[in-house]
């Protein structure tokens, strides 16, 4: 898929879960474009499902809202509060050390540079960019599992892993673009574009390469069963 299909397809997804329930949505409301929040919750999403994001950052935000308050109930209470996402105990563990950093380094406050939040124990590209952009506007492409699998799907890439899709998304879509990115295509991934594609519901499979593959394999299947 070259750029312009890219982008024909990125604003029909955009359009089209603007209509849908996605989780993402709902989450982005609990974080408030808080910086620390969207770090927060974003630490909590990794190996988690997206509706269990959900139901914990929801139930952690009704006890905390700052560095500092997470300090004062201290890194048992965070894993108590967390228990249903994956890994909760060394989720926790990196909560109460990013606060324990900020608080100490930057009066509590999230610093609005990329490379600041990276030298940050546990926290990592993916993580530092959805800041950048939620937080702070600025111009990054944040890739997660869902951005990684349909940008591979779309045809726009061809990689193995988050860190190439978003290197090369970065060199094949202007700027002004990479903001929108994540948003629409975590949302279409979430209701979707899953591990289990709806193709045929798909308001793009006519551009999608992922498409075009599997329907060239079915009908390869369809009149091979027909060769005697």
């Amino acid at each position: 898929m070259n750029t312009e299909n890219f982008l024909k397809s990125l604003f029909i997804i955009k359009e089209y879960v603007k209509k849908t329930d996605a989780p993402v949505y709902k989450l982005s409301n609990i974080r408030e474009k808080d910086p620390f929040k969207i770090l927060v919750s974003t630490v909590l999403s990794l190996r988690t499902r997206d509706v269990i994001t959900k139901e914990v950052t929801e139930k952690l935000f009704s006890i905390i809202n700052s560095p500092h308050e997470v300090l004062k109930i201290g890194k048992s209470k965070i894993e108590e509060m967390i228990k249903k996402v994956g890994f909760y105990k060394n989720k926790a563990k990196t909560i109460f050390e990013l606060s324990s950093f900020l608080v100490e380094n930057y009066n509590g406050e999230v610093p609005d540079e990329f490379e600041i939040l990276l030298k940050v124990k546990g926290i990592g590209r993916k993580t530092a960019t959805l800041v950048m952009i939620e937080a702070f506007d600025k111009d990054y492409i944040c890739v997660d599992t869902h951005v990684h699998r349909i940008s591979n799907r779309l045809g726009i890439v061809n990689t193995k892993k988050p860190y190439e899709t978003e290197r090369l998304l970065m060199q094949r879509v202007p700027k002004e673009y990479w903001k929108m990115i994540n948003i629409s295509l975590v949302a279409f991934g979430q209701t979707l574009c899953n591990n289990r594609p709806k193709c045929y519901d798909c308001p793009v499979n006519t551009l999608c390469e992922y498409d075009g593959k599997r329907l060239k394999n079915l009908k390869n299947k369809v009149y091979n069963s027909k060769v005697v």
